[in-house]
């Protein structure tokens, strides 16, 4: 007779028997690819980069893992800057324009800067560049990512936060239990989009110049990068051919089972009838072992969770006297800075430029805002009603996804060479036909938004509105607009910020002997940086990051308040 106490250790079942071997094998590949990044280099030798495509399969492997490296660390950044601007009124202030400013600071900007620093701490090895494009497509992710839980924290429903309060929750047990789940939805999504647009900017990453001198890494960046400067058509074909394979499959085997995973946290009391589905989640489900590993830190996470005592329920407040001290000394002091910075600025800029150019930088600077602030309303008024559409539809959307991942993964700067030809061909204006190339990579942050707000849309309220009949514009009226509206201001942010960023490379392109220059800021940025006059590129992206605080302070922000405060479906 068996004792009830005792255990039973499971025995492996056929899942088990493939899985097991499935999950060392992906281990021991990561291991290898990883040390064979850190293989010495010198600053001057030339690592060898094939055109072949048989040498894209290593070369996709070693760009996928330096994106997850990306990812990674960008989820690291995003839960502590995020949650500190969302729980502390003065953080927020200083943060979230922090935020504006990083993000609208050039890509490249950030590499030619620590590429160097990153070098020197990794003398006569690889994994310094290695390293430094890691970052590169680190600041390429993290912004969007970092704004989308933002925004989930900023817009929680009155009700959880009447349940937290209820059963006591400390800090943080309301961060990992009610907090973080509830914008987990957006924040897949975003980070979804953000892995996609990694591939726009590793294009650049993978091929550095420093010190006058190329050093190219081993990826799909570089072997696009030197297929378009041999102008092999062939082999540029074989790497997008690659990366819709890629994409496929860490949308299959990591993606598709997240989402699946996440459907549990979104905010309703009925279930959807339909529900993402996931073969490898399914799977994994069917093991036993593989279970039983991952229920082991499952459960010393949750044991730690509880040994924080609850919250008292009598939390001090601020009288209203020491709130309006605490106010008057950050005021002061922030104010005290920017007059100093003000200051400095005032008697540093007549040493280098002459107050009329100043004023046309600004002009430059009214230029590229109206391209963008045009540019992202006409992405919103078609990719809106198609996001929502799809992600009210789970079954289309699992078959979407790739599709999308694939369209915003694609690095349309391949496409730059195709417009300059039309425009040349056909004699068009180049102010207005340049124009939509800084869109072409941004633009998915609105749709990938939308499609993740649709889709976390809770099930019970998507019945009732079936049940009172709602269509048409009432439908969107009452449900699908105030439903989407935080997702869709976080993607709209960020898709304005890859406008600004993309204007770079978009309104100065080139093919052959033929270059096309618009008028805006992104332009004169580029011409200074090809240049070298480092003067001139520290004035754009200051004027630069002056129109993109400025634009999401009094247009964005408000828009924000809005979400958190009017619409939202609470």
């Amino acid at each position: 007779m068996k004792h009830a106490s005792s255990f039973a250790f499971p025995m492996p079942n056929r899942q088990d028997l493939i899985a097991i071997p499935l999950v060392l094998a992906a281990f021991f590949l990561i291991a290898r690819i990883s040390h064979g990044m850190a293989v010495p280099f010198h600053l001057g030798e030339s690592v060898a980069i094939s055109t072949n495509p048989i040498h894209l399969p290593e070369y996709a492997l070693d760009t996928v893992l330096r994106m997850l490296a990306a990812v990674i660390c960008s989820l690291l950044f995003t839960l502590g800057y995020a949650t500190l601007a969302a729980k502390n009124r003065y953080a927020e202030k200083i943060l979230v324009p922090l935020l504006d400013i990083l993000q609208s600071v050039p890509i490249l900007g950030y590499l030619s800067i620590t590429v160097t620093g990153f070098m020197a701490l990794f003398p006569g090895s690889l994994i310094g560049v290695q390293l430094a494009v890691v970052f590169a497509v680190f600041t390429s992710q993290v912004w969007n990512m970092t704004f989308a839980l933002y925004q989930g924290l900023t817009t929680l429903p009155k009700e959880l936060d009447e349940a937290a309060r209820l059963y006591r929750l400390n800090a943080w047990q309301r961060f990992w239990k009610l907090e973080l789940p509830f914008s987990v939805p957006g924040l897949l999504w975003n980070t979804m989009m953000s892995m996609s647009g990694g591939w726009f900017f590793v294009v650049a990453a993978e091929a550095i110049t420093v010190a006058g001198q190329t050093v190219a890494v081993p990826g799909i960046g570089s072997y696009i990068a030197l297929a378009i400067g041999n102008k092999d058509l062939g082999a540029i074909f074989w790497a997008i051919a690659t990366m819709i394979v890629v994409i496929f499959f860490y949308d299959f085997l990591l993606f598709r089972p997240i989402v699946a995973w996440a459907d549990k946290f979104k905010f309703e009391t009925s279930g959807d009838l339909q529900k993402p589905q996931s073969m490898v989640l399914d799977f994994f489900h069917r093991t036993r072992l593989v279970r039983l590993v991952v229920l082991i830190p499952r459960a010393l996470w949750e044991a730690s969770v509880r040994l924080i005592p609850p919250a008292s329920g009598h939390e001090p407040r601020a009288s209203p006297r020491q709130k309006a001290w605490r106010d008057g000394l950050f005021y002061g002091v922030l104010g005290t800075l920017f007059l100093a910075a003000l200051g400095l600025l005032g008697r540093v800029i007549p040493h280098f430029f002459s107050w009329a150019e100043v004023g046309h930088v600004f002009y430059l600077g009214a230029v590229t805002a109206l391209r963008v602030f045009l540019l992202v309303l006409l992405s919103a008024l078609i990719w809106v009603p198609i996001g929502v559409y799809i992600g009210l539809n789970p079954r289309l959307t699992a078959r979407l996804q790739p599709l999308v991942q694939f369209l915003a993964a694609f690095p349309a700067n391949l496409l730059f060479p195709l417009v300059v030809v039309l425009i040349l061909t056909f004699h068009l204006n180049t102010n207005i036909w340049i124009s939509p190339l800084m869109i072409l990579g941004s633009q998915w942050y609105i749709l990938f938004n939308v499609v993740g707000a649709a889709a976390a849309l809770p099930g019970d309220l998507k019945e009732a509105a079936r049940s009172f009949g709602l269509h048409g514009w009432l439908l969107w009226k009452r449900l699908l607009l105030p439903g989407i509206f935080p997702g869709f201001v976080t993607g709209a942010i960020t898709a304005s910020g890859g406008a600004w960023n993309a204007s770079i490379v978009a309104e100065v392109v080139s093919w052959g002997s033929h270059t096309l220059v618009a008028t805006g800021l992104g332009a004169y940025i580029a011409l200074a940086t090809g240049s070298g006059q480092m003067e001139k590129v520290a004035l754009g992206i200051g004027v630069m990051s002056l129109y993109v605080i400025t634009v999401n302070r009094f247009f964005w922000r408000r828009l924000y308040r809005a979400a958190e405060k009017r619409i939202r479906l609470d």
